[in-house]
C-alpha cells in the first residue's frame, strides 16, 4: 500500500532528493544499464514508501543500498531463468512453442522456484536438485558431491521441510 502524499513523512522526499541521483549511478555502474538503472531505483524509492521510514534514519545510503541490493539480486535471477527459458525454447521444435501466456507463467513459476530455494544452504540445494531435476537416487547424489549417503538423506529432509513450510506454514 501506497502512503497519501499529505500523509508522507518529509523525510521520504529528503531521501529521495538527497540520494536518487547516487542511487541510480551506483546501480548503472553495478548493471551496466542506465535504463534498468533507473528502474530500479525507482522500485527501491517505491519499496521505502511501503515499508515508511523510521525518524532519524542514521546512514541513508546504506539502508537504500540494501534495498536496492536486494533487487539487483532479483534482477539477475530474472535474467538468468529467462535466458535458460530461451535456450530451451531455442532447442524446441517451433510447433511445440508455448504462447506468450505460457511462458509468462512458466517463467514466474520458475522465479518462484528460484526464491523459494534461496533460503536453503548450498550444499542442500544442489541435493535437492539432483534429486528433483536430474533424477539421481541419494547414492548417486553422495558420489557426486562427495559426501555420505546419510548426509543426503539429512539435506533432503531439510530442503523438503523448508519447501513444505514455505508452501503451507
Amino acid at each position: 500500500m501506497i502512503v497519501p502524499e499529505e500523509s508522507r513523512p518529509q523525510s521520504v522526499a529528503t531521501l529521495y532528493a538527497d540520494h536518487h541521483g547516487w542511487l541510480q549511478t551506483w546501480l548503472s555502474r553495478k548493471l551496466g544499464d542506465s535504463f534498468e538503472a533507473a528502474d530500479l531505483a525507482h522500485d527501491t524509492f517505491l519499496r521505502v514508501l511501503r515499508r515508511g521510514l523510521s525518524e532519524g534514519l542514521q546512514s541513508p545510503r546504506a539502508y537504500l543500498t540494501v534495498i536496492a541490493g536486494g533487487l539487483v539480486n532479483d534482477h539477475w535471477r530474472r535474467r538468468a531463468l529467462e535466458k535458460a527459458w530461451l535456450e530451451v525454447l531455442a532447442n524446441r521444435p517451433e510447433l511445440v512453442e508455448p504462447s506468450l501466456e505460457e511462458r509468462a507463467i512458466i517463467l514466474e513459476t520458475l522465479e518462484q522456484i528460484a526464491r523459494l530455494l534461496d533460503g536453503l544452504p548450498a550444499m542442500v540445494r544442489e541435493c535437492f536438485l539432483l534429486s528433483q531435476l536430474d533424477g539421481l537416487s541419494y547414492p548417486k547424489i553422495s558420489e557426486q558431491l562427495g559426501v555420505s549417503v546419510n548426509r543426503v538423506q539429512k539435506a533432503m529432509t531439510l530442503a523438503v521441510t523448508h519447501c513444505y513450510k514455505a508452501l503451507y506454514v
